[in-house]
């Protein structure tokens, strides 16, 4: 969808070259890193992300980056499940933590809010590799602009 952009530049006070198709949707970067939303609803998210050459660091293993940015996207699409379609809110404080490589496949990302108050809200992923594999937990807190109602995450 956002091939045609990807090289083009992002200048201050311009508009930017692209538009997301619906509110839970993959950006540019996600769409080039391959990731697919599986589901968003009721504060969890299920996402997929094929571990192609381009994502291996020097010793072939998924790249700790691109893990990062599978597991931020998928928590960010957990809680746009929860709030108001257009509100903006970004990563403030995120962390990981390596349990076992991952080596081929489709990594998934298990993600849900786990708490949340008028502008922040908090929640982990979980990365599994194909075989099954635990690979990183990670947990983050968002920020909202403005202050958000408060909603319960899911069970």
């Amino acid at each position: 969808m956002f091939e045609n952009i990807y090289d083009l530049p992002v200048n201050q006070d311009e508009e930017l070259p692209f538009q997301l198709p619906e509110w839970i949707a993959p950006a540019p970067f996600e769409e080039f890193l391959g990731m697919t939303i599986h589901e968003a609803k009721n504060g969890k998210a299920v996402l997929t992300m094929p571990f192609k050459a381009a994502l291996c660091q020097g010793k072939g293993l998924m790249h700790g980056g691109a893990v990062v940015s599978l597991a931020d996207t998928a928590l960010a699409m957990a809680i746009k499940s929860l709030l108001p379609e257009g509100t903006d809110f970004v990563t403030i404080k995120l962390g990981l933590e390596f349990h076992a490589p991952v080596r081929w496949g489709l990594v998934r990302a298990e993600a849900r809010v786990t708490d949340q108050d008028d502008r922040n809200i908090e929640g982990m992923t979980e990365i599994v590799t194909e075989e099954g594999i635990k690979a990183a937990t990670f947990r983050a807190t968002f920020r909202a602009t403005f202050r958000i109602r408060k909603q319960r995450p899911a069970n």
